[in-house]
């Protein structure tokens, strides 16, 4: 109801921000448009004020003062004034029309997202005009993704990750299934790859090593599946789709559910602490922290890093590191996910704007490298230099020292990687000198060559305020307490039922309906993506 509700809002605000007829965008041209040259360096204008609202009050609102903003202040003369707040204050910017210049906000399937046409310029007419440069800025992939019904596109994302962007290496695995490397050597260095070696090598463990927990995995805390759900699907490579192309339900895929029968037996023979099934995310990462699992199947792992580090610190020989762990029966590969071409925020330039072609310049400078290099970098000779040998970008002593020193004051007083609406792991990833954390090094390297795209996925569900949207909010918090049932089975006939029981409840709230959304979606996607 509060989702229907928040629908209902946004919906109304968009169509009063229609009718009150905004206009549509103008300005003198000040300069000649050049297709090679960014057209920041050609615009003589001086002193641009811009509005710029972020929909996350979390974000920090500073301009100027740090050399990332400071930079862009100086290089594209235009001061920005950030404004913050959540939903209600958009819809309260809307409704009174007061959009501001730029918005960036949170996903693209948003009902504000996807009603862009109405309030927002598309980025194609404001490039063609102003700065056809950003087209070499912009990535050719992304621009289609996020086009709308109109063949245009009006919102850029940050994170936004290609096929290229996989292929070029910069995009690391973040699954690993990983095992203590004291208990990996002691034990002859086992394989976990059938359901006999994988049962073997844990009743090993739980003999051998009786302090510790023989399996581990992410929690299932509120609705999750933790690293038991779509991650595991994708470590034994359940395949994306179906052979016609549409929706598959990889929830009830036979060789998944084999291997959750696997883990339930490894349950009922006590390698598995009930505790999994109720921790939260702290009481999860300390156990990572002290070594307590011998094994793990680990998702997030950057995330991890921290928790990771800390269990090497405290002794270097129990690192964790990642094995093949189990494996599909039928041959197929793992098919790894991270992020997708949908990206996290999205910003747009809005009807409101004063000076379009300031605004689509901050755009290009930003998506381009040079705007990569300021936001994870800085300022070269203030906080960063390049090795001369190998070409890498690092940061200067003192800048990490500022950091190690004090990360809240150095995020305010820096902003290396902070002003993020669009950033782009790749870059930092190809031209960072010693990036990443060493604590999960090896497990991206284990990963390399495992990574599919699942861009066919994303954004498939129903439209907000339908029947069918509402139906799939009961369902995903429904496999999460079957999986969860399934895993702590006392037998094969519990562990049944709960896979009948769950049948019986797709078919209550018309799952057919809502695979059939789904397969079209996934159409339209592949149709975006020229697959």
């Amino acid at each position: 109801m509060k989702q229907a509700t928040r629908f209902t809002a946004l919906c109304a605000a968009l169509v009063l921000l229609l009718s009150l007829g905004l206009p549509a965008f103008a300005g003198e041209m000040r300069y000649t448009p050049n297709p090679d040259r960014p057209a920041y360096l050609d615009d003589p204008a001086e002193n641009t004020k811009l509005t710029w609202y972020f929909n996350a009050d979390w974000f920090y609102t500073g301009w100027g003062t740090d050399p990332v903003t400071r930079t862009i202040k100086e290089k594209l003369k235009v001061d920005v004034e950030l404004i913050v707040g959540d939903d209600t204050k958009l819809n309260g910017l809307f409704g009174a029309n007061e959009v501001p210049d730029i918005v960036t906000i949170f996903g693209m399937n948003s009902p504000m997202a996807q009603n862009a046409m109405t309030w927002a310029l598309p980025l194609n007419d404001l490039a063609d005009k102003y700065d056809p440069y950003f087209y070499k800025a912009a990535d050719e992939q992304t621009l289609a993704w996020f086009q709308l019904s109109d063949g245009k596109t009006y919102g850029y994302p940050s994170y936004s990750n290609t096929k290229t962007d996989y292929e070029s290496g910069a995009i690391k695995a973040t699954t690993a299934f990983v095992i203590r490397e004291d208990v990996y050597k002691a034990l002859g260095e086992p394989k976990m790859g059938t359901e006999e070696e994988f049962l073997s090598t844990l009743e090993k463990i739980k003999e051998q090593y009786p302090e510790l927990l023989p399996l581990g995995m992410r929690s299932f805390a509120g609705s999750s599946t933790g690293s038991m759900g779509d991650v595991f699907q994708d470590f034994i490579g359940v395949p994306l789709m179906n052979e016609e192309k549409g929706y598959y339900d990889r929830n009830l895929d036979p060789e998944y559910l084999r291997w959750m029968r696997v883990i339930n037996k490894a349950y009922r023979a006590g390698m598995i602490s009930d505790d999994t099934f109720a921790d939260d995310n702290t009481a999860f990462e300390e156990k990572v922290a002290s070594g307590r699992y011998a094994t793990l199947m680990a998702s997030g792992t950057p995330q991890l890093s921290g928790a990771f580090a800390k269990n090497i610190a405290a002794d270097p020989t129990r690192r964790y590191i990642a094995i093949d762990g189990p494996q599909s029966a039928l041959g197929n590969q793992p098919t790894l996910n991270q992020s997708g071409i949908s990206g996290w925020t999205v910003t747009f330039i809005s009807k409101n704007v004063k000076d379009p072609a300031k605004a689509i310049q901050l755009f290009t400078y930003l998506i381009s490298d040079e705007g990569q290099e300021l936001y994870y970098f800085g300022v070269k000779g203030e906080t960063f230099d390049i090795d001369p040998v190998d070409g890498k970008h690092y940061l200067l002593p003192e800048t990490v020292k500022a950091r190690e020193d004090n990360i809240d004051a150095f995020k305010r007083d820096y902003r290396l990687g902070e002003f993020l609406v669009f950033g782009h792991d790749s870059f930092f990833r190809l031209h960072g000198k010693d990036v990443g954390n060493p604590s999960i090094r090896q497990m991206e390297e284990w990963g390399e060559g495992k990574l599919l795209p699942h861009f066919v996925l994303e954004n498939i569900e129903p439209e907000d305020g339908t029947a069918e949207a509402r139906a799939l909010q009961n369902i995903w918090p429904q496999w999460a307490t079957t999986l969860a049932t399934m895993l702590r089975a006392p037998d094969d006939a519990t562990f049944d039922q709960a896979i009948e029981d769950y049948k019986a409840f797709l078919d209550s709230v018309g799952w057919d309906k809502i695979t059939a959304i789904f397969s079209e979606k996934m159409q339209s996607n592949a149709e975006k993506l020229g697959l």
